[in-house]
């Protein structure tokens, strides 16, 4: 009898961990070197084929990270260096017309708009990566719970997903993970200024937003203004918002210590996206990003060493918002 009830807990014990796994990222792993493919044919052809435009592309960050951290005469220089990446890419794309609808409605999506279509090799090893978050989790990360919103969004990726082994073939694997943090976002509200024009108002605040995370050292790595591109570029109206864009932040040390110490799969999270918007009258601005505690979690990271980075940059990107007037909510 004792047995018996032994092996029903193990067997519901086994069941709830299956339960709980969740997906984390999706990646083609490819033989040989694939940069130049990647880069030269790859690239050029993706949006045609498949909905995603390409911004702010960051190519071989392992070469900035050798000149900076691998520079006996550089005052960074990291005494324990070592190269261990053949290739680190960073490529931030989005299908702006497939998530025009969803951002309408659960603008909250925007926290991983644009995207990291990741790709790297290390140098042990004649194989490459190309990949991503799985987009359920993006969700689940953001806090997207309009169902219809969240199918429209998985769906998007479908087209990418086939591209890219279309293209490139290989190995598909997924990793997955348990759990999210209790908070897997930080978010912010900002009162604004409605005594002149907006948009002005919205420029002065980026350039002081700017200034204050480049005095602590981060990277502006990428922005996108949606208003502008539904609006200017697209011709699609987006009344709803009177102000909607995003920056990418990075931060060159963090990134170094995570991506080129034995982590570059981590690079599907970055850069950060925080997303900022002003619903149409709104006297508030709202500001999301995920916090880099998620990356721990997500992507398995044990070392505590990474852990605490990310809660580093995480309190350090509170105090920076904080500084210029946020209020956290």
């Amino acid at each position: 009898m004792i047995k018996k009830i032994i092996t029903s807990t193990l067997l519901l014990s086994l069941s709830v961990s299956i339960a709980l796994a969740q997906p984390a990222s999706r990646f083609n792993v490819i033989d040989g070197d694939q940069e130049e493919k990647y880069e030269k044919e790859f690239l050029p052809t993706l949006e045609d084929a498949t909905g995603f435009s390409l911004s702010d592309p960051h190519e071989k960050i392992n070469d900035a990270y050798s000149k900076r951290y691998g520079n006996p005469e550089d005052p960074d220089y990291d005494k324990a260096w070592t190269t261990n990446l053949d290739n680190l890419g960073f490529f931030s794309i989005s299908n702006d017309v497939a998530l025009y609808p969803i951002l309408k409605t659960s603008p909250q999506a925007a926290g991983f708009q644009p995207f990291n279509l990741l790709i790297y090799k290390k140098i042990a090893e004649d194989k490459t990566y190309i990949g991503h978050i799985d987009p359920n989790t993006m969700l689940n990360i953001t806090g997207v719970t309009n169902e219809a919103d969240r199918a429209a969004y998985v769906k998007m990726y479908e087209p990418l997903d086939a591209y890219v082994t279309k293209e490139f073939g290989g190995e598909i694997i997924t990793t997955e993970f348990t759990k999210l943090p209790a908070q897997p976002m930080m978010t912010f509200e900002f009162p604004v200024d409605r005594s002149g024009d907006v948009v002005e108002w919205a420029e002065e605040f980026q350039e002081g937003l700017e200034a204050a995370f480049e005095d602590k050292k981060y990277i502006i790595a990428g922005f996108k203004n949606f208003k502008e591109t539904y609006e200017d570029d697209l011709e699609m109206e987006f009344s709803e918002y009177d102000q909607f864009f995003v920056y990418g932040l990075c931060h060159f040390t963090f990134s170094y210590n995570v991506f080129n110490k034995g982590r570059p799969d981590a690079g599907v999270f970055a850069p950060c996206a925080m997303y900022f918007y002003i619903k149409e009258g709104s006297n508030t601005m709202v500001v999301g990003m995920p916090r880099l505690s998620v990356w721990a979690s997500v992507m398995e990271l044990k070392d505590p060493a990474k852990i605490k980075w990310t809660e580093t940059i995480d309190n350090e990107i509170i105090e920076i918002m904080k500084s210029l007037g946020a209020k956290e909510i």
